[in-house]
């Protein structure tokens, strides 16, 4: 049976040999270096945008053979058996499964996206999230799936109740948003599709992937403290703490999460100047398209409490786009370059 809710990995990002130890990682080459290379990254001016250099999926095997049935242990408790992987639906919040689906070798048997599986092999799908990030019972049955794969960040939880009541295996994943979950996660997703050899060969690029990406951060001076807002327009203006994702991602860049460092108990808290101006923030990383509901940097300096920090006063914002800063998903060592580029050299 497979565990669609596997524990973490714990220390996942160091790559261990066959005896458990650690093997040495060449650091990246992606445009940061380590040490004294670097510029005083508290000395940077000016935003920045985080950019992964190929945003192509490139499958780790070509056309890999599915072996079902397959029972899955589903994460809401419920046993579900696989049978046909001809007609796959993978829909989450950031669209993490629908690019495990593609990078494991099955992307050519997706008949659907969510509004967040944004790389250029998917566009041509169908959205089944035509209003934003709600599922539509509608458009995911009239495009016949024989499996769906799905997690408790995406909803309504009506809709994949009435896609099992038709009959199609829903799989429900961990929605948790962590670098010591993704090996986990992959295995998850490969072993209920019936290719748990190409969710291995996954899980070992992901992981050499991350490895370099974290060897990017300067190991000397200072680090930086980050913040990571989480806004839409004036409505929502949230600052991210523990468990949020954005603090995973912070700390493998090699900085302080500023949200978890003043005590914040939730992964995300709605802003406060007194908890900015405490924050005290050198960098401020948001979703792009977060960043341009408020009218950009120049908007973002309005948020009371933004401009008495020193990011706000240097105006060092680094921006990155909302299929990938909290995806998770084996792009993560990629993302992890992006973001240490975009923060130390701008």
């Amino acid at each position: 049976m497979v565990d669609a809710c596997p524990e973490p990995v714990e220390g996942f990002a160091v790559s261990v040999d066959a005896d458990g130890e650690p093997i040495e990682t060449a650091d990246s080459d992606a445009g940061v270096k380590r040490g004294g290379d670097l510029p005083d990254p508290h000395t940077l001016t000016g935003p920045s945008t985080a950019q992964i250099a190929d945003e192509d999926i490139h499958p780790v095997v070509d056309d890999p053979r599915p072996e079902l049935p397959v029972v899955v242990e589903s994460c809401d408790g419920e046993t579900v058996q696989v049978a046909d992987a001809s007609r796959i639906l993978a829909v989450d919040l950031y669209g993490t499964l629908a690019e495990m689906v593609f990078s494991i070798g099955l992307g050519d048997r997706v008949v659907g996206r969510d509004t967040s599986t944004g790389f250029p092999q998917a566009e041509h799908l169908p959205l089944v999230t035509p209003s934003a990030h709600d599922l539509n019972a509608e458009a995911i049955l009239a495009i016949d799936p024989t499996v769906v794969l799905t997690d408790a960040s995406i909803g309504p939880p009506e809709v994949q109740q009435q896609l099992r009541d038709a009959g199609i295996p829903v799989i429900f994943f961990d929605d948790a948003r962590t670098i010591d979950g993704v090996p986990g996660q992959i295995r998850a997703v490969a072993g209920a599709l019936g290719v748990p050899e190409a969710g291995e060969a996954l899980i070992e690029r992901t992981q050499a992937e991350i490895s370099a990406a974290m060897a990017m951060a300067p190991d000397d001076g200072a680090p930086l403290r980050i913040a990571f807002l989480y806004m839409r327009g004036g409505m929502v203006q949230l600052l991210a703490g523990p468990g949020s994702g954005a603090d995973a991602m912070i700390c493998a860049i090699g900085a302080v999460d500023v949200g978890t460092d003043i005590g914040l108990e939730r992964s995300f808290t709605q802003i406060t100047s007194e908890a900015l101006i405490e924050a005290a923030p050198d960098v401020i990383i948001m979703m792009t398209e977060g960043l341009n509901s408020i009218g950009g940097v120049d908007g973002l300096e309005k948020v009371p409490g933004v401009g008495q920090t020193p990011a706000g006063q240097n105006q060092r914002v680094v921006d990155m786009d909302d299929t990938q800063l909290l995806s998770f998903g084996p792009r993560t060592g990629q993302t992890i370059a992006a973001l240490a580029e975009a923060v130390y050299v701008p």
